[in-house]
């Protein structure tokens, strides 16, 4: 891979540097948003490993900031504070994945190899399924023209769901996305808050597009079911 590390640290920075040189991989090392801006302009990276905490831009304004350029090289940002605010507010900018300080190299690396594979992926900042409408940025969701009101864990459940539409999404990823750590894998708090959006996109409008796959966990639809 070719890496494009952004962080201030001096000492992190020359941690990861050496880390992926020895693991045979290319790294440079950006130290502001504004740097990691122009570098990711002139050169190709095959991911950017973006600390949150930077000085001016943050890591968040300087993500949105690469998306609005068109650059999807896949990122993951890296932060000290644990919180699923945190992690929705990089999706809502288009990070790819999150990693927690502290964290070992070795799950960085695997981390950096699967959003890698899936190489760039563009996300919009309006999300569309059929006539579901998302948008993260003002946490605002529509069916049609209709409004839809929505708490936070319902937004952030069928914003999981509209970001991979037409995939079985597991009950342990959609606690891990929309929920924090401390939630119990074996709570039915999943299967409680897919009925809440079952009462709000699909049952006031004749709708069936979140569906239980057996054993599998749930899916949002691509196609309209009536």
């Amino acid at each position: 891979m070719k890496v494009l590390i952004v962080e201030d640290e001096l000492k992190m920075a020359s941690l990861l540097l050496r880390g992926f040189r020895k693991n045979g991989d290319a790294a440079d090392v950006a130290r502001t948003g504004e740097d990691a801006v122009w570098m990711t302009g002139a050169a190709d990276y095959d991911a950017i490993v973006l600390d949150v905490m930077l000085p001016g831009m943050d890591g968040f304004e300087t993500l949105a900031e690469l998306r609005e350029r068109g650059h999807w090289t896949p990122v993951l940002m890296l932060t000290a504070r644990d919180s699923v605010e945190d992690r929705i507010a990089g999706l809502d900018v288009g990070a790819d994945d999150y990693l927690t300080k502290p964290f070992s190299f070795a799950e960085l690396l695997a981390r950096l190899r699967a959003i890698v594979r899936r190489g760039p992926v563009e996300r919009p900042t309006i999300l569309e399924v059929g006539d579901l409408r998302l948008e993260p940025a003002t946490k605002q969701a529509w069916r049609g023209t209709t409004e839809i009101e929505l708490t936070a864990k319902e937004f952030a459940l069928l914003e999981t769901f509209m970001r991979r539409p037409g995939e079985v999404l597991s009950r342990d990823h959609l606690l891990e996305q929309a929920w924090d750590m401390g939630y119990d894998n074996r709570s039915n708090v999943i299967a409680v808050y897919v009925n809440y959006l079952r009462d709000k996109i699909d049952r006031p409008f004749g709708a069936n597009s979140l569906t239980t796959v057996r054993g599998g966990g749930y899916r949002l639809r691509k196609d309209e079911v009536r």
